[in-house]
């Protein structure tokens, strides 16, 4: 979550139809869905996404999804092209974050597609930085220092699928949180953070290896040399970096230029919230009123700051194709191939 501050299956059931991320008013853009894309042509693989929040009116960041609805939206995430997410949980109290990572293992277990789509957990917070700009979206009150305590109970919480933390290294102290979920094979990715360069490189001696949605959840002025996305592409040999390919959360000329400093460890996320796949719109997101505009981003609705996006991975694929000119095995590199490297997947 960011601020600067296949086939197609059946229709949702009307059962599946969320209650708490519904669309005000008309929806005019139609998503891009159920054909191939030239990157899927040439692997015959397609997307894996690290960071989806929820799709296609489902919010995965509440604590009453049913099982029916988690299968709704993995059948549009297939249908438009993605064979894997993480399913990204936010910043909360950590028993209310346990409590929806609970709901999300019980419906893998129940559902055999949402086992399939849905191949881990990506925590992003709460051990984030509190400090208003870099904090994001996030509620304050949730936010809190890392603790090792606190991250047993959530990848307990997770049932063992935990692939991807999001933290500040600076409010990690001596590193501990860091060091024992590297151990226990999960990626520390720094985020919402503004880490100075001794702790970024100190927190990757501890097992960092990652950053989360770079160019974003960082204050809109900074220092115009040493700041936290200068420090992060300074390290681009020791980090897999992220970013969100909407135009929006980082300006396409921008991201031109982060994407050749990155080189061959970046990589492309939607960073999807539950009004992905349907449009421009009103919406209710977990405990925000939102505005879908037509670049897809999710705005607060005094447009102050980004919620998200509301992007598609085909429609990610579009931008890098059009607005960047990248090449099909470029894009495929960044929407395929080096999320599975980082996740370690064949």
């Amino acid at each position: 979550m960011t601020t600067r501050n296949a086939r197609r299956g059946s229709p949702t059931p009307p059962s599946a139809r969320p209650k708490v991320s519904k669309p005000v008013g008309d929806l005019r853009s139609q998503p891009v869905r159920g054909r191939e894309t030239g990157a899927q042509r040439r692997l015959g693989k397609g997307y894996v996404d690290l960071q989806v929040n929820g799709y296609c009116g489902i919010d995965f960041n509440q604590e009453d999804v049913p099982v029916e609805q988690f299968h709704a939206a993995c059948a549009r995430l297939r249908e438009d092209g993605v064979e894997s997410v993480l399913a990204t949980i936010i910043t909360d109290h950590v028993d209310a974050m346990s409590r929806r990572l609970k709901r999300i293992v019980e419906a893998r277990k129940r559902d055999p597609l949402v086992k399939q789509i849905i191949g881990g957990i990506h925590l992003e917070g709460p051990f984030i930085s509190p400090v208003d700009g870099y904090r994001g979206a996030h509620p304050r009150d949730a936010v809190r220092s890392a603790d090792v305590d606190a991250a047993k109970q959530l990848t307990a919480a997770a049932g063992g699928i935990t692939r991807i933390v999001t933290l500040a290294p600076e409010n990690d102290p001596g590193f501990k949180t860091t060091r024992y979920l590297a151990e226990q094979g999960i990626i520390v990715s720094a985020g919402h953070t503004d880490a100075p360069l001794d702790v970024l490189k100190g927190a990757i001696d501890a097992g960092l290896s990652m950053f989360t949605h770079l160019g974003n959840g960082c204050a809109i002025m900074m220092h115009r040399h040493d700041n936290i996305i200068q420090r992060a592409l300074s390290l681009a040999d020791r980090l897999w970096l992220c970013f969100i390919a909407d135009g929006v959360h980082v300006p396409f000329h921008a991201l031109r230029n982060y994407l050749q400093l990155a080189g061959e460890r970046a990589i492309v996320v939607t960073d999807a919230m539950s009004a992905a796949g349907l449009g421009p719109g009103r919406f209710t997101v977990g405990r925000w009123d939102v505005v879908v505009g037509e670049d897809l981003a999710v705005w607060a609705p005094d447009r102050s700051h980004l919620i998200g996006s509301a992007m598609t991975m085909h429609q990610a694929e579009a931008n890098l194709s059009k607005a960047l000119g990248l090449p099909t095995k470029e894009i495929e590199r960044l929407t395929s191939t080096n999320p599975r490297r980082a996740l370690k997947l064949r």
